[in-house]
């Protein structure tokens, strides 16, 4: 006898988890924000706003959980977030054109501009005097600008 040997099906559960895996909601940021928000009024009780919105409360309390702890960061000041790339483009272009405006107001070449401000090159009292006239601050604030950088550990 010859027998066919059919592959394994799978169990009846492991195809509603898979069914409801793909076929499960995903809800946007807004509509999180929303949802805990609404919770937070106390217009209605947890359970009820979970059944309502066809969510866990166990998801919600997470959701609660992870939006306060943002309110807290963002209050705290810890703000620190990945820029995107065009923001770093836009960010390095501004630098650059700043650069170039202080240093043609100051006769000084971008180029020497640059190597003071990365701490390669140092710059002498009359570079720092024509740079403070130009940026209109005290020369003595320019020093102590460099003091403080000349104090901070290289970066390699």
């Amino acid at each position: 006898m010859n027998m066919k040997s059919n592959p394994p099906k799978a169990p009846a559960e492991q195809v509603v988890k898979d069914i409801r895996r793909a076929t499960r909601r995903h809800y946007s940021t807004e509509d999180k924000i929303r949802i805990v928000l609404s919770g937070l009024r106390g217009e209605d009780s947890i359970a009820e706003l979970c059944r309502k919105e066809g969510i866990a409360q166990g998801l919600y309390y997470s959701w609660s959980k992870e939006f306060l702890e943002a309110g807290k960061k963002r209050l705290a000041g810890d703000t620190a977030r990945a820029a995107t790339s065009d923001e770093v483009r836009s960010m390095r272009g501004q630098t650059q054109a700043l650069k170039e405006a202080v240093a043609l107001e100051s006769g000084i070449q971008r180029n020497y501009v640059s190597l003071i401000e990365r701490g390669i090159n140092k710059p002498t009292i009359t570079i720092i005097f024509k740079l403070a006239t130009e940026l209109e601050v005290q020369p003595l604030q320019l020093i102590e600008l460099v003091e403080t950088e000349c104090l901070k550990p290289q970066r390699w």
